[in-house]
């Protein structure tokens, strides 16, 4: 099935290497799918995971020419933000890391054929969900997008089927881009609606904040992500972005600077506890707070030098967290 969001592509350097991997990859999974014997399998697989590797590494094709689809997504953006508020691009990050091996890239990888003739025979929801969530996870975002796009024509609410089209476009996964910045925010409406329509959800949070993070809301990126990391505390993707977004806060936000110098080493970095408790779970007032760190208070000591701006500065963070 050709992809709605599909276009031609311009000159490509590495179009003969791309068009080998892409051979090679198909050709192996083909084979995995008809296999009968099972020693083979565990040196096809391996090989099949070389190309899924090798084709991650090629730079990304160029895009050229009208490669968006701006009336579909208008469609899914018209009809997904009806009854919800709505909100500047995504770094090429690896989307696949949502999910967790190559192994995992390659079983999916051979469901494809299956999950595609299933959906395009039942044309369900389940079905187009089914066949987009295990493409997105082998790194096909052809089938991803179009399968996603077909979900929300039945449902333009459906918040996973929003997000990853939504950062797909974005990225300009499964070759598609926006040609302008218009359409890049229309794209980024996409994640912002699946985020609002389910908050709750960690790879909501996820890509909006790397999205955020992109249009360099920085503030915006770091909140997004610290509440996708509290919604799935052994969720491993974001470390890196929150630390950098940590660091460079601290060095423009007066209270971020501060409670890193002088609360970061007991209650950590962001505030939720370590050898001193979780600053989240507090519910003192605001004259608590200020008391609390210009005199001390139990095994924590005083900090009278912080006081007047700072000391405001620092406790609307900390009253911040209390939310």
């Amino acid at each position: 099935m050709v992809s709605p969001l599909r276009a031609r592509n311009a000159a490509d350097p590495n179009a003969a290497e791309r068009l080998r991997l892409e051979g090679e990859r198909d050709a192996l999974t083909a084979e995995l799918i008809d296999l009968e014997d099972e020693a083979r399998r565990p040196d096809l697989e391996n090989r099949a995971a070389r190309s899924l590797r090798a084709l991650d590494g090629l730079p990304p094709a160029p895009k050229s020419g009208s490669v968006f689809a701006p009336a579909l997504i208008g469609v899914v953006l018209a009809a997904a933000v009806v009854g919800v508020g709505a909100l500047s691009f995504v770094p090429q990050w690896q989307l696949a890391a949502l999910d967790s091996g190559e192994g995992t890239a390659i079983k999916s990888a051979l469901s494809l054929p299956s999950l595609q003739a299933q959906a395009q025979r039942g044309q369900t929801q389940a079905a187009y969900l089914a066949w987009g969530d295990a493409a997105f996870t082998a790194g096909q975002y052809d089938q991803a997008s179009a399968a996603y796009a077909s979900a929300l024509r039945l449902d333009p609410k459906q918040p996973k089927a929003l997000r990853r089209l939504g950062i797909m476009l974005l990225t300009g996964q499964g070759r598609s881009a926006p040609a302008n910045e218009q359409q890049a925010s229309q794209a980024f409406l996409l994640v912002r609606t699946a985020a609002q329509l389910a908050p709750s959800d960690p790879e909501s949070q996820l890509l909006l904040g790397y999205a955020f993070n992109n249009f360099g809301e920085s503030k915006l990126a770091l909140a997004a992500l610290e509440r996708y990391q509290s919604l799935d505390p052994a969720g491993r993707e974001a470390d890196d972005l929150i630390a950098t977004l940590r660091a460079s806060t601290a060095q423009t936000d007066p209270a971020s600077r501060i409670y890193a110098a002088n609360c970061a080493s007991c209650h950590g970095a962001g505030g939720r506890g370590g050898l001193g408790p979780n600053l989240h779970e507090s519910r003192l007032s605001r004259a608590e707070l200020k008391s609390v760190i210009q005199n001390g208070k139990g095994a924590m000591p005083a900090y009278p030098n912080i006081k007047g701006a700072e000391l405001e500065a620092l406790v609307s963070k900390l009253e911040g967290w209390q939310k």
